[in-house]
């Protein structure tokens, strides 16, 4: 049942180039985290030197999982990243079970992981924004639960702009996100030649240390590892929008190969600008290690951190639910969610329900509140999902060895990367034994009982015509003409 017959080529537009494409990637790896908490490696590392070594070594194996899937982006060109690649190398291994490992994929990131990680950053945005005009607003004076309030209406509000902004159109988004990929880019740099500075007049201190109190324990090591790899998580963020970008073969691998090294440099040489001002207990002790050093470090211009923080954290929950609505675009596509979440606005092309019910899952989290513990129990499962990809990589290479591959990784990278992604999912198990991950098992286990009926037997309740319908209405919305079968 459709209002309209549906417009020729209406569909996803490739409207995004290299720089865009780089920015996409910037937007989700550089968000709250290296400015607010970077302690954790610091405290299993041990020792100064050996930490930097973790940021250094641990954006090199993200450099090698980001070109895994700069491969699988180049042979599948579709969006949706792991949910894509696990699609096309198992649906028709089994009738049952092999489209299941792409539905647990979708099931947990569309309606938990990625709505509960927007709603947390936003409300960082929201905490940060407000910041730099603490004293002109008078907030030191407010009771805790009203500037909780103010926080959280903040937060709504820029909920509200994000999904705004990707529902009107992909120009207007990349417009926006490159502007906020600068600024927070900018913000980095301050802190880095705010060390330099420190550097120069002398202050090297808190480095004379070096590697003397490195951790020797192989759980530490591990543990610190896995703190800072958590840091870098993003850089398969491009691959979840492979039908948006120009020249996909192209560019993807390219955008990787830019953005990765930019950031680690980034984290790295911000790291040892917070080493510089701050002494390592104090760093270890920081619950916002970016704003003890702009007050140490920057004087009057200590507010560019907490402004920094906001713009990153802006930037970054734009990125996570434009890249999340194409997740749900393509699953659509396959026939695993709700049909009109792949259907396009006729005149913006962009999967306005796809954004809308991001947006209303996201403020459901907001209003709930008490999310964190939520991201924590469905976190570890990214990591499973690279691993699943990178497994996905090595099936297609032995059923479709005869399609072209523009770019093609040594062999040796996928395995790196599978080892890598098998670890991050064993050590929080293993480092912190906890009911939440039964609670993931139990959503897992949900949505193999929401798989059953309604995707394998294809059961399909009357009122879904009638919801379509209106969707179409509410939406000014079409089926896409560029389902790739």
């Amino acid at each position: 049942m459709t209002v309209a017959a549906e417009p020729k080529g209406s569909g996803l537009k490739r409207e995004m180039g290299l720089m865009s494409a780089i920015n996409v990637i910037i937007s989700v790896m550089i968000g709250s985290g290296i400015f607010v908490s970077p302690t954790a490696a610091l405290r299993y590392a041990g020792s100064v030197g050996f930490c930097l070594v973790v940021w250094t070594v641990c954006g090199g194996i993200s450099l090698l999982g980001a070109l895994c899937f700069a491969e699988l982006g180049t042979v599948v060109p579709r969006s949706g990243a792991e949910y894509a690649y696990l699609i096309e190398a198992f649906k028709k291994s089994h009738s049952f079970w092999g489209p299941l490992p792409s539905f647990i994929c979708a099931w947990v990131y569309v309606m938990i992981l990625r709505p509960a990680e927007i709603a947390v950053i936003i409300l960082t945005f929201a905490e940060y924004s407000i910041l730099p005009f603490r004293h002109l607003l008078g907030l030191e004076h407010m009771p805790a639960e009203d500037l909780e309030l103010l926080v959280k209406l903040i937060g709504i509000l820029g909920l509200g702009i994000i999904t705004y902004i990707n529902l009107s159109s992909v120009k207007l988004y990349v417009t926006i996100n490159n502007v906020f990929g600068f600024c927070k880019v900018f913000a980095c740099l301050v802190v880095i030649f705010g060390g330099i500075y420190q550097l120069a007049i002398g202050n090297t201190e808190n480095l004379a240390g070096g590697f003397s109190g490195t951790n020797t324990s192989p759980g530490h090591i591990a543990l610190a590892f896995y703190n800072g790899l958590w840091a870098y998580d993003g850089w398969s963020s491009v691959t979840t929008i492979t039908e948006e970008i120009k020249k996909p073969e192209v560019n993807i691998p390219r955008s990787i190969m830019i953005a990765v090294p930019i950031i680690t440099g980034l984290y790295v040489f911000m790291n040892l600008a917070y080493m510089t001002v701050l002494p390592m207990g104090e760093m270890i002790d920081s619950e916002a290690v970016g704003i003890d050093f702009g007050d140490r470090a920057l004087g009057s211009f200590a507010f560019l951190i907490p402004l920094g923080v906001a713009l990153a954290t802006f930037g970054c929950a734009l990125s996570i639910q434009f890249g999340v609505t194409r997740l749900c675009y393509v699953a659509s596509q396959e026939g695993q969610m709700l049909e009109p979440l792949s259907y396009i606005h006729v005149r913006r092309s962009t999967p306005a329900p796809a954004v809308a019910m991001q947006g209303a899952l996201a403020l459901a989290f907001i209003l709930v509140g008490n999310i964190e513990t939520l991201i924590e129990f469905a976190s570890f499962l990214i990591w499973f999902f690279y691993g699943a990809a990178v497994v996905a990589l090595l099936a297609l290479r032995r059923t479709q060895p005869d399609v072209h591959r523009p770019y093609k990784v040594p062999l040796i990278v996928p395995y790196i990367t599978l080892a890598v992604s098998i670890f991050l999912s064993v050590v929080p198990v293993v480092s912190d034994p906890s009911p939440k991950y039964l609670f993931a098992l139990a959503f897992i286990l949900s949505g193999v009982l929401v798989y059953t009926p309604f995707v394998y037997y294809k059961v399909r309740p009357r009122w879904i015509n009638k919801l379509t319908f209106l969707i179409q209405v509410l939406f000014e919305v079409v089926p896409s003409s560029n389902k790739l079968d």
